[in-house]
């Protein structure tokens, strides 16, 4: 692999018209602009729907797609919705910040009202695209219009005949809501369709897509009500165990995802098929694929549910090689990268090795005054090259944000290892942006933030809290020709244009 770079850049984030980053123009104008920035890889967050908080670490389902990346413009082109309806609806008036609550009482009547326009059940590439996803797509409906009819509550609280699936009770709501089904299936093939034509032309400018799995999926999930046996779910399907992490220094009491576990018992009796299942369709949606949290495939954090913090956890064994194996056999040698949570233990390293996946480094883990041991795994100076760099993701602090969050001790850690005591704080990133460019690291991806030189109120998520994240929005105006030129030039400098990819260039 040669020496290549990117840029970190979610969806939801684009200057998109009507209130949120989609699949419309400014998508396809974002990859003219990264291919003009000499950028090989456009990393984004996950594509899936979000629930409660707008995580998309949190979503109704493992394989569905967000309905908000559909883009009301091309609905627009079909016919199906006009411009004046679009420009009319209340989206939010910052452009620099996403309304979840407007988005959701605004953006699916107007998508409702597409597909009651779009006698989609004669459309034939629709029937094609049923046929082939038939396998989740039918779970998926349906669990999405029996939420409908629950007033958006848990599958948990659902009345028992359905929360259980018993079979009169799917019969009866299949035939009950077949316009709803309908409905959601409808939207799925409009985000399949949009998605795997921009996919199809950033491939062709010479720019791969950076995709991003999470380890594990939400109790309240598509996945978890139609496949409880994949989990630890008592007879009831109430879990006995769910997910976090223990208490570190930056959480007292540990993190309590919530999660349900799997039962990698059960999934191995298999030969995992549900994991090769899941992967295989995300390598059709991306061309290198992030899988999060992926110490947990080494050992997972097991708290006993029902506790209120995650203190009382305990490390149990996950399934290590076995699935990596198995995913070798069954689809080949994949581009994996492997994300690092900033504490690693000697086995998860070994793992990573033995996988021959990609592992991550972060520059903000590289200067800790409490040494933690794995400190120097961070330093620019010890990246091997198999692995990709990072100045931070988009659960860090932004450059700028750290530099004022981080102790005076840290601080000038930092900026010893930089040879300079004197460069205000303001106009570091850049220099900092250099130390992973010129490391040995074949792969480096910068938010953009970091490349703007912005604080934290443009941060994209802080773990552990709710209601501020996944918001912030880029305008036009900020990816600007200067700085599309100035990314370029340090690719250029540090030879991370990757001519591997002329020819699609």
């Amino acid at each position: 692999m040669n020496r290549t770079a990117g840029i970190l850049l979610p969806i939801t984030s684009l200057p998109s018209k009507y209130g949120i980053g989609c699949f419309s123009k400014s998508a396809y104008d974002f990859v003219d602009w990264l291919k003009e920035a000499g950028q090989c890889y456009w990393q984004i967050l996950p594509l899936v729907p979000t629930s409660f908080g707008d995580s998309p670490y949190q979503s109704f389902s493992t394989y569905a797609g967000n309905p908000y990346f559909i883009s009301l413009e091309e609905l627009i082109e079909e016919g199906v919705l006009t411009k004046e309806e679009c420009d009319e609806a209340d989206f939010g008036d910052n452009p620099t910040d996403i309304d979840y609550e407007k988005m959701y009482f605004t953006r699916y009547p107007l998508l409702r009202k597409a597909y009651e326009r779009s006698n989609i059940s004669e459309n034939q590439d629709y029937l094609k695209f049923l046929e082939e996803n038939r396998w989740w797509l039918k779970d998926y409906a349906l669990f999405m219009a029996v939420k409908g009819r629950f007033d958006g509550k848990p599958w948990t609280e659902w009345a028992e005949d359905i929360r259980l699936r018993w079979g009169n009770a799917m019969d009866y709501y299949r035939q009950e809501l077949y316009f709803d089904i309908e409905f959601h299936q409808y939207l799925q093939y409009q985000f399949h369709k949009q998605w795997m034509k921009l996919k199809g032309y950033a491939n062709s400018k010479g720019v791969k897509i950076i995709g991003d799995i999470p380890i594990y999926v939400a109790m309240d999930s598509a996945d978890a009500w139609a496949h409880p046996e994949l989990f630890q779910l008592d007879e009831n399907n109430v879990p006995t165990a769910v997910a976090g992490c223990p208490p570190d220094g930056f959480a007292a009491e540990g993190q309590l995802w919530g999660n349900p576990l799997y039962r990698w018992d059960y999934h191995e009796s298999t030969g995992y098929q549900w994991w090769m299942e899941r992967l295989d369709y995300c390598f059709r949606l991306y061309d290198m694929l992030r899988i999060d949290h992926f110490r947990g495939f080494d050992e997972y954090y097991s708290i006993p549910y029902g506790a209120t913090t995650a203190k009382g956890g305990t490390w149990l064994k996950g399934p290590g090689m076995k699935l990596f194996n198995r995913m070798r056999e069954v689809l080949g040698q994949r581009e994996v990268i492997a994300e690092d949570l900033g504490y690693v233990t000697d086995s998860v390293r070994q793992l990573v090795r033995d996988t021959g996946f990609m592992g991550m480094k972060v520059l903000e883990f590289a200067f800790d005054s409490r040494d933690t041991g794995s400190a120097s795994d961070y330093l620019p100076h010890n990246y091997i090259e198999n692995c990709i760099a990072y100045t931070g993701t988009h659960d860090n602090e932004t450059l700028a944000g750290w530099f004022d969050s981080i102790s005076a001790e840290e601080m000038s850690m930092a900026r010893k290892y930089i040879c300079d005591e004197y460069t205000p704080k303001k106009y570091l990133c850049r220099p900092f942006i250099s130390l992973i460019m010129c490391s040995r690291a074949n792969v480096c991806v910068i938010p953009i933030q970091d490349y703007l030189g912005y604080d934290n109120s443009c941060r994209m998520n802080k773990p552990s809290t709710v209601g501020t994240n996944w918001k912030w929005r880029i305008t036009e105006a900020e990816l600007s020709k200067d700085l599309r030129d100035e990314i370029y030039e340090t690719a250029r400098r540090y030879g991370r244009l990757g001519w591997q990819w002329k020819d699609a260039q």
